[in-house]
Formats: C-alpha cells, sequence, structure tokens
C-alpha cells in the first residue's frame, strides 16, 4: 500500500522509557510534519517533571521535531491508519539523548569496523485479566504448558489475532508459544538489520499490547510481574556480516566454530556486564527477576547452549551463528538494550579483549565467576555510572538522562517501600503500580 492509501498517519517515537510516544497526523497535513515538547524527557512514569539531564537547554521546553519519511510509512494494526517510525531533531541536529539515535550510532560503529550488525530478539510476556475488584490477576490458563498452542492454552484466541495483525502489518513472527509459568508466552520475532528489526520488535509490542487490550486483557512485558512465577527477558541476539555477505561470528577452521571476532565480542560483553544492567535492566522490578537460581543472565559467563549464561552461544554454526544476550529486562527500551549490546561488543573488539573459559557449572548454584549484576536498580544505575567507556559508545547525552531519571524512580520506590532488602522476593503494589500501565 502507498502513503496515500491511508485516512491517517500514526507517527511513534520511543522515548528514554522505552514508551511509544506519537500522535495521530491527518493524511492531508502529515507532509507538514510534527514536532514533540522536550519536557518528555524530564518525566518519569509517575509523570512529575524532574530537573535532570537532557542533552539540549531545555529552558522553556521547546520542541523536538520528528523526522520521518511518508515512503516509510507501512500498514498499520488500526483500520485505514498508516504506522511510522520517526527519529527526533533538535535546531536540525540528531538529538543525542533519543534512544533511536543510540542505535543508529551502534550501527554505524559497527559499520566502520566493515560489519553489518544484525539482530534478532525473544521477548516474554505475561497475559493478564481484571479481578473484580479494579485490579490485575494472571488470565485464566489451566492448561497451559512450556511450547503450548492453541485454545487450551490461549482460551480467547488472543495469540493468532497478534500473528494475523502482525502478518498483516509486515512484522515478521518467527514462532510464538507458551513459555515456562502460566499465562506467559514466548514472542520470537525473525532476524534482520539491527534498526529494521528493533523497529518491527517497537512496534510489535505495542500491536499486542492493544490486541490483549481489545479482548479486555492487558499482555505485561514487566521483568517480574508476580514472584511465584518466572521473569520476563528481552533476549538480543546478534550476528554480524563481513562485506562479502558471509556470517563473521563463524570460523569453520575452530574446534567450537566461533571466529575471534565472536570470542573479542563475547570478551566485551562480559567485561561490560555491570554497566549493562542499567540499559538492559531499567526499572526497579527488572531486580526481582535477576537473582539466583533463575534462567537468566546475572552472572558474567557465557557458555555453550548454556540458558543460565548472560552470553549464550546457541549449538547453531555456518550462517546461523549467534550470540544471545540474556540479561535484559522484557521492559527494557529495544532501542537502547540493543544498542547496549552492539557498543559492548564492540568494544570488545577494538580493544581485543579475550574470552574467559565458558561456563560448566549449572549456573544456577555452581558458577565459575564472582562478578553479576547489581542487586537492584540503584546499585545498577552506579556501575553505569563508572563505566565511562560503555557510556561514551552508547551515548553521554542519553546515559545523563537515565541516571537522573532513575534517580528519581529509586527515590519514590524507597519512599513507597523502604525496606528493598526485606522486599526481594515480593512484588510490591508500587512496581504493580507504576510499571503495569506501561509495560
Amino acid at each position: 500500500m502507498t502513503a496515500e492509501s491511508y485516512n491517517r498517519y500514526r507517527v511513534l517515537w520511543p522515548d528514554h522509557l522505552g514508551l511509544a510516544r506519537g500522535k495521530y497526523l491527518p493524511r492531508r497535513s502529515a507532509a507538514k510534519g510534527t514536532s514533540f515538547c522536550v519536557g518528555v524527557y524530564l518525566q518519569g512514569y509517575d509523570k512529575g517533571i524532574y530537573d535532570v539531564d537532557v542533552g539540549v537547554d531545555a529552558t522553556g521546553f521547546p520542541d523536538l521535531e520528528a523526522d520521518f519519511d511518508l515512503l516509510a510509512v507501512r500498514q498499520g494494526w488500526e483500520p485505514g491508519t498508516g504506522v511510522v517510525v520517526a527519529d527526533l531533531s533538535f535546531h536540525n541536529q540528531p538529538f543525542a539523548t533519543s534512544a533511536r539515535h543510540a542505535l543508529r550510532r551502534a550501527v554505524t560503529d559497527w559499520e566502520a569496523l566493515g560489519y553489518r550488525p544484525q539482530i534478532g530478539i525473544e521477548l516474554e510476556a505475561y497475559v493478564l485479566e481484571p479481578d473484580g475488584s479494579g485490579h490485575w490477576r494472571p488470565h485464566d490458563t489451566p492448561s497451559a504448558f512450556v511450547y503450548g498452542t492453541g485454545p487450551l492454552t490461549d482460551p480467547t484466541g488472543l495469540i493468532p489475532d497478534v500473528l494475523d495483525r502482525a502478518e498483516a502489518c509486515g512484522i515478521p513472527v518467527e514462532s510464538l508459544n507458551t513459555e515456562f509459568d502460566s499465562p506467559q508466552f514466548e514472542l520470537t520475532l525473525e532476524y534482520g538489520d539491527a534498526m529494521e528489526a528493533i523497529d518491527n520488535v517497537f512496534l510489535f509490542k505495542e500491536l499486542a499490547r492493544e490486541t490483549a487490550a481489545e479482548h479486555g486483557l492487558r499482555m505485561t512485558f514487566l521483568g517480574r510481574p508476580f514472584a511465584d512465577k518466572a521473569g520476563s527477558g528481552l533476549h538480543v541476539n546478534l550476528s554480524l556480516r563481513a562485506s562479502d555477505g558471509t556470517n563473521a561470528l563463524y570460523d569453520s577452521t575452530t574446534d567450537d566454530g566461533l571466529s575471534e571476532l565472536a570470542g573479542h565480542s563475547i570478551a566485551g560483553l562480559l567485561a561490560h556486564h555491570e554497566g549493562l544492567a542499567g540499559l538492559c535492566a531499567p526499572t526497579v522490578n527488572a531486580y526481582k527477576r535477576l537473582v539466583p537460581g533463575e534462567l537468566v543472565g546475572r552472572w558474567a559467563n557465557w557458555g555453550y547452549d548454556h540458558r543460565c549464561t548472560a552470553v549464550r552461544v546457541p549449538p547453531q554454526r555456518g550462517e546461523a551463528t549467534r550470540l544471545e544476550h540474556r540479561l535484559p529486562d522484557g521492559s527494557a527500551n529495544p532501542y537502547i538494550a540493543a544498542a547496549a549490546v552492539l557498543q559492548a561488543a564492540r568494544l570488545g573488539v577494538i580493544n581485543g579483549l579475550e574470552r574467559p573459559r565458558p561456563e560448566t557449572g549449572d549456573g544456577l548454584e555452581t558458577v565459575n565467576t564472582e562478578r553479576r549484576c547489581a542487586e537492584n536498580l540503584r546499585d545498577a544505575m552506579a556501575d553505569l555510572e563508572t563505566d565511562r567507556e560503555l557510556t561514551e559508545a552508547v551515548g553521554p547525552d542519553l546515559v545523563a538522562n537515565l541516571l537522573g531519571i532513575k534517580a528519581e524512580e529509586w527515590r519514590a520506590y524507597t519512599e513507597a517501600e523502604p525496606r528493598w532488602t526485606e522486599k526481594t522476593a515480593t512484588i510490591t503494589d508500587w512496581e504493580r503500580a507504576v510499571y503495569l500501565p506501561f509495560h
């Protein structure tokens, strides 16, 4: 379909919290473009406006311009509506605090080394239903089990509706199925060039949540909405294409089929493990998932087909060779998470870092490292601030903004729940009230 086929355009962009900000524009006026107030970047989930760095002079709350190409408008999931993902600029310069700008920068940095990064994302999410008292409870799916499909695991037919809509919108889904806990689902999108792949993830999450709402349900990507159930991740699968189009992570002459480039990339991800948490697990709730005994990327380790490590190397080789980063939280901004993973891997390459030995323990009780991500959001953001190399690579303006916003988020949480150490096994009312409406 062409841009003229739609009655309106929905212009969306990812903010610092990973929310899909945007506007509807009538077709007749869309060519004029649109703008957004920079004050969005001063806001937290509570809609408070805080004195934090946004990378530009925010005096008077000036506008950011939304830059988009009408030729890039694509089929949306609402009748008569095309959708497009916009970039942000300020005074005709890219807005450096933008998450999408950070990902584009990461792609450009890899291209300067002669490689084209490709990304595949695996999402996990829970489906909730109203409990009759104004709150949400797990959707009733008593016959659900891991790798389940059909009406016994999805009684309202939500997942087929999500799949049909995604396919109609040109969002390439690889697979959808139930996950380990009920009512949790795994939603995997196909590989693609990094920017295109993350644009698809960004739109897919919005599509899926809105489709659930039409069913009278809520789909949440929150890292751990229930203390007695497993968490939800956003796994970033990374591969690198050489100039001849081949997979540069593969080397048929090595014992394990991994190239020197793959080894340096693994080493970079582990070297910046602590700093990555602040970008990949950006909520208070995220650290209820990153606890011992879970299949998550808590420890700074890697392994061959090992789901209890931060960096899993799946068994496929040849053109399917990839690295799976398992630290990111389900509610992470996918642009920031992908940018951070790409930059940490790149830093391992340019610094010639060597990967440590692979994990051979169970990764739950027995691990081969003492390094792990922080226990809470406050300490994770401190680790990020200390990691100057990663901060500079991802974008100092973006990181400075997040440090300020997340400090306010932590303050609000501790005012409501002052004893963190006694709450690690509990999902608090504050977390549900603050995060569930948005993630």
